[in-house]
């Protein structure tokens, strides 16, 4: 029997970033519902990202912080313009990493481990030393921690920010999750960001979030366990990052 035959899992990814997951669940025998609890679109302004195309020659270090911030920003400055030579690429984690060679960038500079703004702090690129004196341009929703942006100006980088996308709760009918989670047909919620747990909320109502609090939630990172926990989810499995780390953990726990 394969590892998740079975099992029904909801990815609640993006719609734009599931497909990956799901065919993989799908590979193991699972039955993967999509119900994304963060929508993306293009950034309600996008004057300030046209601007900063043909200021790219100013920086030394440009960093995405998501697939999303990827994909929107280079389908915006690609077409007018080629990439600068001397202005390296970061991201925060492998599947960015991934996105990025996509678009014809083969050194990215990326944590091995981790994916969030501690790990790439930790990357000798972004030492004190490294940095110091440099000019670095974010790429990034609207909004999101400022972490990054405060260590490195510490370190002695100059810092800017370019909104290339921006992220909202979707308006979507809960009928498709609550239906299945009445029969108890569904063995597990992937949350994958603490900003989808609140739209959960948001989502859900009361009534609704209270039926859900019995199935076992998977978590990427500390924070979103954290806000599940908030949330009153009772049974949260904090998993690796990545597909490679949800995977493991879904097998590892439905074996």
């Amino acid at each position: 029997m394969l590892p998740l035959g079975g099992r029904t899992l909801v990815v609640m990814r993006p719609r734009e970033q599931a497909g990956s997951l799901c065919s993989r669940i799908e590979a193991a025998g699972g039955r993967a519902l999509r119900f994304p609890v963060i929508a993306v679109g293009p950034a309600l302004d996008p004057a300030p990202l046209q601007a900063i195309i043909g200021r790219l020659d100013e920086f030394d270090l440009a960093f995405f912080v998501s697939p999303n911030a990827v994909d929107h920003a280079l389908r915006a400055i690609l077409p007018q313009r080629t990439w600068p030579a001397t202005l390296r690429v970061a991201t925060v984690g492998k599947g960015s990493q991934r996105v990025m060679h996509g678009w014809g960038f083969a050194d990215v500079i990326a944590p091995e481990d981790g994916f969030d703004s501690e790990a790439v702090i930790a990357l000798p690129e972004f030492a004190p030393d490294a940095v110091r004196g440099r000019k670095v341009l974010i790429f990034r929703g609207d909004g999101g921690r400022e972490l990054l942006a405060e260590t490195l100006r510490e370190r002695g980088a100059s810092v800017e920010y370019v909104t290339c996308y921006r992220r909202y709760c979707p308006d979507a009918d809960p009928a498709p999750l609550l239906e299945p989670i009445a029969r108890g047909a569904v063995d597990g919620l992937l949350l994958t960001s603490s900003e989808g747990v609140r739209n959960l909320e948001s989502m859900l109502g009361a009534d609704g979030l209270a039926a859900l609090r019995g199935v076992t939630v998977f978590a990427t990172h500390p924070r979103i366990v954290a806000q599940a926990h908030a949330a009153g989810f009772a049974k949260v499995v904090e998993t690796p990052a990545g597909d490679d780390g949800l995977m493991q953990a879904l097998e590892s726990h439905f074996a």
